[in-house]
This record gives structure tokens, C-alpha cells and sequence, in this order.
């Protein structure tokens, strides 16, 4: 019987001893380092870049798109209405160029023509005119008078020939250089206000930039928007990284390349993230210190890392958790 108690006492001392050892060993251990970040995409806001109302709105919220589908259209009567301003415009300059490019009508021609035949014939008689006079004031018969008269008119012919000749010669030739490249430069204002106003007409229908889901519209069918005004918000779920706030005593263990492990519990599921950017400067400070402890603010930096696989089903603002511990100096 006193053997028995003396076995119970030392299997008893034993089971204390293990007990002691082994809540020592758990408070000594150190608990493992949990970071949670959170999943983040690309985010594209789709405007445009004139305002008007909402004519028809071609999406709804959650709805996955392909790069180039139709968002939303919008009316647009007043630039419809400039549009047609604009191509009066440019047909106006399209006529006023081709005249300077035919040069003048048959019927200008011919009557410049005609012109310049009467002046001929009136330079011609007044040569005649001027030759008798000449000779007779050389008889004597008329006074210097009528000479200087028949000279004066043959003269004043002369010059009304030359002019009419001038004339002809212009209307041949039709409009100057000068005036051919002006009505030219017209065609090209005139174009170039065509092209302005189609470029507003078109921005008036609004695509996806790229593959994605809708995550918000912002305003609906009927509504007036600014231009620029973002309406609809798209997610590109290709392009995800996950977003952890770290404090700057832990940042020795990573690098830009990095790779670590790490959880995402709603998808129940293990990843592995490699680093692609550490934030330049401090966010935040996670703990303040005070002059009398004689410590200092440990400050946060922003982790971006993105998984090295594609994950299926990944969401933005799933959380992961990283067992800062396991990472690897």
C-alpha cells in the first residue's frame, strides 16, 4: 500500500513537471506575425468629354463588358445643330475655291474681250483722226487747237486700250496666287471645324477602355452630366494586387521580388504574392511614443504585391493574411 502511494507521488510530480515544461515552452514560444491586407484592381471612370443628357443607357451594375462595348450614348441636339453650321460653312469655302481654281466664265471672258476690241477700234480711229489733223495744221488749214485736241484723244485711247488689254489678260488668267491659297486655307478652317465638331458628336457615345465589370453608374437614363462627369465605373478584375499597411521596423525582411505566402479566407484557398512596390514615404504612425518612455513613432509604409498565379474569383476587398514570421530575410 505505501509502495502504491509512493508510485501515485511520482507519476503525480512527473504530470507537474510536463505541465511546466510545456506552458513554459508555449509562453516562451513567440506568437506568429499576422499582416491582413486587402485586394485592390484597376479602376477605370468612364466620361466624356461633353456634357448633355443621358439618351440611353446600354449597361447595368455587375454586368461584365468587353474592351470597346457601348456604355452609355448621349443627346446631343445642339452640336447636331453645329454640325450643320459648320458644313455650310465649309461649303461656302469648297465654292469660293473651285471659282478661284476654274478662273473667270465664258461670258466674263467674252465681254472682257469685246472690251478690249472696242478700245481697238477707238485707238485706231483716233490714230486716224490725229494723222489729218496733223496734216492739215500742217497747210494751214486747222489751228494748233484741234492738233492738240486730236492728239490729246489719241492718247487718252491709247491708254484706254492698254487697260482694257490688261483686263483681258486678268480675266484669263483668273484669280492671283495670292488669293488661290487664301481660298484654299478657307477649305482647310472649314474642314478642320467639321472634324472638331464629328470628334464631340462621337464622344457623345461613351465604350469600355478595357475588359471589366460595372461597379457603379453614377447617374441614370434621363439625367444631365457635365462634361468629364464620371458616370460609369468599371473594374478591371485582370489587373489585382493586395494593399499591406507595414510597420517601417518589419520592412527589413522584404524587398521589391519578395515572395511570400499568404491566405485568402473567403476563398479558402492559399496564394503565393511576390512584392512589386514599397511605398517611398510614410503614411502613418501606428504607435506614439512618449519623451518620458525614450521611444520613438513607429510609422507605416504601403506594400503592394500581386499574386505570382492567376486566382480565380478574387474580388476587390477580399482580405488575405500573410504569417509575417515565415518570410524568409
Amino acid at each position: 500500500m505505501k509502495r502504491i502511494n509512493i508510485i501515485g507521488i511520482f507519476i503525480t510530480v512527473a504530470v507537474i513537471v510536463v505541465a511546466v515544461i510545456l506552458l513554459g515552452w508555449y509562453l516562451v514560444k513567440s506568437a506568429p506575425v499576422l499582416i491582413q491586407g486587402t485586394v485592390e484592381c484597376t479602376t477605370y471612370k468612364a466620361s466624356s468629354k461633353i456634357a448633355g443628357r443621358i439618351d440611353d443607357m446600354k449597361v447595368i451594375q455587375g454586368q461584365s463588358v468587353r474592351k470597346g462595348e457601348l456604355l452609355y450614348v448621349l443627346s446631343t441636339p445642339e452640336l447636331n445643330a453645329k454640325l450643320q453650321q459648320v458644313e455650310a460653312i465649309k461649303s461656302a469655302a469648297t465654292a469660293l475655291d473651285k471659282k478661284a481654281l476654274d478662273g473667270a466664265r465664258v461670258q466674263q471672258i467674252e465681254a472682257a474681250l469685246n472690251m478690249w476690241q472696242k478700245a481697238q477700234a477707238g485707238k485706231e480711229l483716233a490714230k486716224k483722226t490725229f494723222e489729218r489733223v496733223q496734216n492739215l495744221y500742217k497747210d494751214g488749214v486747222v489751228p494748233a487747237q484741234k492738233l492738240d485736241e486730236a492728239e490729246a484723244n489719241y492718247r487718252a485711247m491709247v491708254a484706254t486700250e492698254s487697260a482694257a488689254k490688261a483686263q483681258y489678260d486678268l480675266v484669263l488668267d483668273g484669280a492671283s496666287k495670292e488669293d488661290k491659297a487664301a481660298a484654299a486655307a478657307q477649305v482647310r478652317q472649314a474642314q478642320g471645324a467639321v472634324n472638331e465638331v464629328e470628334s464631340y458628336i462621337n464622344d457623345a457615345m461613351v465604350y469600355s477602355p478595357v475588359d471589366g465589370e460595372i461597379s457603379s453608374i453614377i447617374a441614370e437614363q434621363g439625367e444631365l452630366v457635365g462634361s468629364g462627369y464620371p458616370v460609369v465605373t468599371l473594374l478591371d478584375l485582370s489587373d489585382v494586387w493586395i494593399t499591406f499597411n507595414i510597420k517601417e521596423t518589419m520592412l527589413p525582411k522584404i524587398h521589391i521580388g519578395t515572395r511570400m505566402n499568404a491566405q485568402i479566407p473567403a476563398l479558402d484557398r492559399e496564394v503565393e504574392l511576390e512584392v512589386t512596390y514599397i511605398a517611398v514615404q510614410a503614411d502613418f504612425a501606428t504607435w506614439n511614443a512618449t519623451r518620458t518612455q525614450g521611444g520613438f513613432d513607429i510609422r507605416t509604409f504601403a506594400v503592394k504585391a500581386k499574386p505570382v498565379t492567376d486566382v480565380a474569383n478574387i474580388r476587390p476587398g477580399m482580405s488575405v493574411i500573410v504569417n509575417w514570421s515565415d518570410i524568409k530575410e
